[in-house]
């Protein structure tokens, strides 16, 4: 009779607890999602755009979608974005991300801009899973070469961890994104994951890490992204 009666209990207590990681998902989080898998595939149709090599080399990408001009004066608000790793011949499990402020007197002018970071190497990646990184002086970073190939990279391009860039109005261009804080977005993360995956290592780099729903359409697009890259001459 105990059997019959806790048994149910027990039964609906496991599909509960196996749904928490992605149950809290907000619509602004899933909002995130979608832009930034907007701002990847705009990447082919671009006229100045990210080169093949370069791209190709990237160990992560950041996408930090429609940060507002209010974001570069006043230095109240920040931007948010996702972040997603090569692994096995795949993409993973999207990180959220934040970015403060910084000093890009270049963008001032815009009213929004989307950002896209490229991590170059493993110290880039291992630097950007800590808990919080100043963009030039813990990693370095430079604003990337575009065109169709990486060939007129200058030495700064080609050493640095992360390389970033810059659309406005359709058009993207390297930015040096100096100044800027970029970490993981904790809360938006454990809405995102639960607590048992809590670590952006472990989203990221761990191998029991499911891509939520919400983040099919991103991953999608930076595979997508990679085979259009691929193909170009």
């Amino acid at each position: 009779m105990k059997v019959r009666t806790w048994a149910p209990l027990l039964g609906a207590l496991s599909i509960a607890t196996a749904g928490t990681a992605f149950a809290a998902i907000s619509s602004a989080e899933v909002n995130r999602l979608h832009d930034s898998a907007q701002v990847v595939r705009e990447l082919r149709d671009a006229q100045s755009t990210i080169p093949v090599d370069v791209w190709n080399k990237a160990e992560c990408v950041v996408v930090i979608p429609s940060m507002k001009k209010a974001a570069f004066v006043f230095g109240g608000e920040y931007g948010r974005g996702v972040m997603s790793c090569r692994r096995a011949g795949t993409w993973s499990a999207p990180l959220f991300m934040t970015l403060a402020k910084g000093s890009w007197g270049l963008q001032i002018g815009a009213e929004e801009v989307d950002l896209v970071m490229l991590v170059m190497n493993q110290r880039g990646v291992d630097k950007l899973l800590q808990d919080n990184v100043s963009l030039g002086a813990d990693a370095s970073v430079a604003a990337g070469p575009v065109g169709r190939t990486g060939a007129a990279s200058t030495d700064a391009q080609f050493s640095a961890e992360i390389l970033s860039y810059s659309r406005s109005q359709g058009v993207f261009a390297g930015i040096d994104l100096s100044g800027g804080v970029l970490k993981p977005d904790k809360d938006s993360n454990i809405d995102v994951y639960g607590r048992n995956h809590e670590t952006s290592r472990d989203i990221v780099m761990g191998q029991n890490v499911v891509v939520p729903a919400a983040a099919n359409d991103f991953v999608h697009a930076l595979s997508s992204e990679a085979r259009a890259t691929s193909g170009r001459k």
